[in-house]
């Protein structure tokens, strides 16, 4: 990994930039996203789990672990 791409996965962690700004900086998909902050040792972003879109969220979230786990193999 480069290290502007770590420093940007960086600030992505902190809130400092946005899932748009690092589609715009050549980040593929969000699972490469996931996987480089792992990489690092960081957690993406959470909005609080609340408002309208609560179930929503929580489907998302699911639909991504069993992506990353079905990627990371037996």
């Amino acid at each position: 990994m480069t290290p502007e791409r770590e420093r940007l996965l960086q600030d992505y962690a902190a809130c400092r930039v946005t899932w748009h700004d690092l589609q715009r900086r050549g980040f593929a998909d969000y699972l490469e996203v996931l996987g480089g902050l792992g990489e690092l040792g960081l957690r993406p972003p959470m909005a609080p789990m609340e408002g309208p879109n609560v179930e929503a969220r929580r489907r998302g979230m699911e639909v991504l672990r069993q992506a990353l786990s079905e990627r990371a193999g037996p």
